[in-house]
């Protein structure tokens, strides 16, 4: 199982890499893409939209299955990953391949970037799915 240490987790299985200034990163997990299955489309109808922390974000579907995305942090969504909508004949299944590097799923403006700090470091969130 893929745990990065320069990431931070939730217990809903998202991660979160802090970029410059207040710009986070956010994706699902290696282990909930490998509990998922094969993802089929990723929703997120949030886009440009203030959040708090803990609101869902979006829906990713698999072909058995559908999860919530839950954000780690409050703040406005800016981003979504484009190479995954299949609408336009991309790729959701990035998330299974890179579920850390091509597979993210959007980009954050946090409006509070000490929320991080309360969020589960790798050997935290290797002891939650152990």
């Amino acid at each position: 199982m893929n745990i990065p240490e320069n990431l931070k987790y939730t217990k809903d299985h998202e991660w979160i890499r802090v970029e410059e200034g207040n710009i986070a990163v956010i994706g699902i997990t290696d282990f909930a893409q490998g509990e998922l299955g094969e993802i089929v489309y990723v929703e997120v109808e949030s886009l440009e939209e203030e959040l708090d922390q803990e609101d869902e974000f979006g829906v990713v579907e698999a072909v058995k299955t559908t999860s919530d995305l839950f954000m780690p942090v409050s703040g406005k969504v800016i981003e979504f990953n484009a190479e995954l909508n299949q609408d336009e004949g991309d790729n959701p299944a990035l998330i299974n391949e890179d579920p850390y590097g091509e597979g993210w799923i959007i980009k954050v403006e946090m409006s509070d970037p000490s929320q991080v700090d309360e969020l589960l470091d790798a050997a935290a969130y290797g002891e939650l799915i152990a």
